[in-house]
């Protein structure tokens, strides 16, 4: 009996709290909410909400990237030694980047360095050859033509002039080996110099230099890696002009052309700048519809490759409602306005979206004709 006498005083409870709550509020609007103040309101500032035309936004998200980016290869294999830069350092150009191992490099160099020392040394003795040969020759040549000269006047046999001839004969060829023996030992120096020259540019393969001025963005090795043709060792930014890219709906591709100057939003340095369209991949992305726009930014402190951004484009204009900034109250998620009623003020639930100078775009809440009142804190 006492439990259903607590439970009937506690619904009764209930009933009177509920009606007291209701008596003291307005109809409650779609979209809007809408309550009397219990406590007198006295404004300290008003203002009346205001109705323009805004221009509408497309904002394609992208990222920062720098205008320039070279990233440095190995043109030999070989181990990493060192590596002497770190993201964020500004290297001239010429600047020693990586070092790879170049003990082989160098060994193969010393052997050419040997080989071509042979080589000049047989071309030397080939050079001798080629004399005695040429002396010899002469020789044969005199003798030939001196018997031959005899055996004409009957002074000498058949036989001395055949012998004459076969030894003129042998010392002629003996000249011609001379000569391709000097050939061939040229043409082996070529070959060790060329093997030299080759080995000297191998090693100095293994000297990573920045090709131009820059910053290094990034570092792809550490000691201890094996470094290839092909495989990226550092990366760096050889100008310091930045670009956004982003990313844009094929729709609106036809608003953006080359040389077209829009609006970028950085939302961590909460700033706009103006950026130029200065390309467009004529290739749409297949599974998003989307082209790759670049647009060139000028410089900004405190910008830095592969922030966020977004691209602004314009697509028409639309009615938006403003109100001061000043004027909304934020209550924790909540965002509240007073509105004049009557003799009387109203709180009154709103969304706001953009900043636009000193006011903000009322989304829902507001029709533009609202007179708006709020207090300003006394500082003094």
């Amino acid at each position: 009996m006492k439990r259903e006498h607590r439970s009937l005083g506690l619904r009764i409870g209930l009933c009177v709290a509920a009606a007291w709550v209701l008596s003291g509020c307005d109809k409650i609007e779609p979209g809007a909410f809408t309550a009397v103040e219990k406590a007198p309101f006295t404004p300290t500032q008003t203002a009346m909400a205001t109705v323009a035309e805004a221009d509408q936004w497309y904002e394609a998200v992208g990222t920062v990237r720098p205008k320039t980016e070279t990233r440095i290869e190995a043109r030999v294999t070989g181990q990493v030694l060192d590596v002497h830069v770190s993201p964020g350092d500004q290297v001239p150009k010429g600047t020693l980047l990586v070092s790879l191992d170049s003990r082989q490099m160098t060994s193969r160099m010393e052997q050419a360095k040997q080989a071509l020392k042979t080589a000049e040394a047989g071309r030397e003795q080939a050079r001798h050859t080629l004399e005695a040969a040429r002396a010899g020759f002469k020789e044969a040549q005199a003798n030939f033509n001196r018997v031959k000269s005899y055996f004409q006047s009957q002074a000498a046999t058949a036989q001395d002039l055949e012998q004459a001839e076969s030894i003129f004969r042998q010392a002629e060829a003996g000249v011609n080996r001379a000569e391709e023996g000097l050939a061939a030992a040229s043409a082996g120096i070529l070959q060790a110099r060329a093997v030299v020259n080759e080995s000297a540019i191998l090693i100095e393969y293994a000297r990573i230099l920045a090709p131009e001025d820059g910053v290094v963005l990034k570092r792809f090795v550490e000691p201890g890696d094996l470094a290839l043709p092909g495989k990226p060792l550092v990366a760096l930014r050889t100008s310091g002009a930045l670009r956004l890219e982003a990313y844009v709906r094929e729709g609106l591709i036809t608003r953006v052309m080359p040389g077209t100057s829009l609006e970028v939003d950085i939302d961590t340095l909460d700033l706009q700048v103006a950026a130029s369209v200065e390309e467009i991949v004529p290739y749409a992305d297949p599974n998003s519809r989307t082209f790759l726009v670049k647009a060139a930014m000028p410089p900004v402190e405190g910008l830095y490759p592969g922030m966020f951004g977004k691209l602004r484009i314009p697509v028409g204009r639309q009615r938006i409602v403003t109100v001061p900034e000043s004027a909304v109250r934020r209550v924790g998620q909540l965002e509240l306005v007073q509105v004049k009623v009557g003799d009387g003020w109203q709180t009154r639930h709103v969304k706001t979206g953009a900043r636009i100078g000193d006011a903000v775009e009322i989304l829902s809440g507001l029709d533009g004709t609202e007179t708006i009142g709020w207090e300003v804190a006394d500082n003094g």
